[in-house]
């Protein structure tokens, strides 16, 4: 049986809407066929209010499908 290496990506700007997202996506795969997953978070400073800033919350999950 052939497999392919695939990659879901996630990017939310609050942390548990990624949560949410990809523990639902997570459940819909084998655990074994699970490769690794990604995780990064970016900050920027809000144009209109340079004490505000924007967060970025994103992942990466390599799987066998």
């Amino acid at each position: 049986m052939n497999t392919v290496i695939q990659v879901k990506l996630f990017d939310h700007e609050h942390e548990k809407d990624l949560e949410v997202d990809m523990n639902r996506f997570l459940r819909q795969i084998d655990e074994d066929k699970l490769i690794d997953i990604k995780y990064n978070v970016a900050a920027i400073h809000e144009e209109e209010d340079e004490d505000d800033q924007i967060y970025c919350f994103s992942a990466m999950v390599i799987y066998r499908a």
